[in-house]
């Protein structure tokens, strides 16, 4: 379903609130990988914020999301106290892991093989 002008407003707004929540909190670099916030859905009635986490390098990744859900309410508390004066409550929130970014490096690893595969099967031509 597609999201109204006010629900794609408080998506945003969470995205950056939260991003900037993780930076101070030291969570956007962990184990050695990369946590970023690639996109914020919220239902249309605004209770519920969807987080989808981008975990790049990161070395157990469900250890990592499991420690972001344990602390939901932290981070919910922390988002409130920031946002107050623009939503009259704080919606839910709920984490995901995005691994869009792992299929795409699979996807290129895929294509990157196929293309050698094809120079391997092809004769050389002499230049003439």
């Amino acid at each position: 379903m597609e999201e109204n002008k006010r629900q794609k407003q408080v998506g945003k707004l969470i995205m950056e609130e939260l991003s900037d929540i993780f930076q101070r909190e030291g969570m956007n670099i962990v184990d050695g990988g990369m946590v970023s916030i690639s996109k914020v859905m919220v239902t249309p009635d605004l209770l519920e914020a969807r987080v989808y986490l981008s975990l790049f390098q990161v070395k157990d990744t469900s250890a990592l999301l499991y420690k972001i859900k344990d602390r939901g309410w932290e981070w919910r508390k922390l988002l409130g106290q920031r946002i107050k004066n623009q939503l009259r409550r704080v919606p839910e929130l709920t984490f995901y892991n995005d691994d869009t970014l792992d299929h795409v490096f699979k996807m290129d690893q895929l294509f990157k093989k196929i293309e050698e595969e094809r120079k391997a099967q092809t004769p050389a031509t002499p230049d003439a």
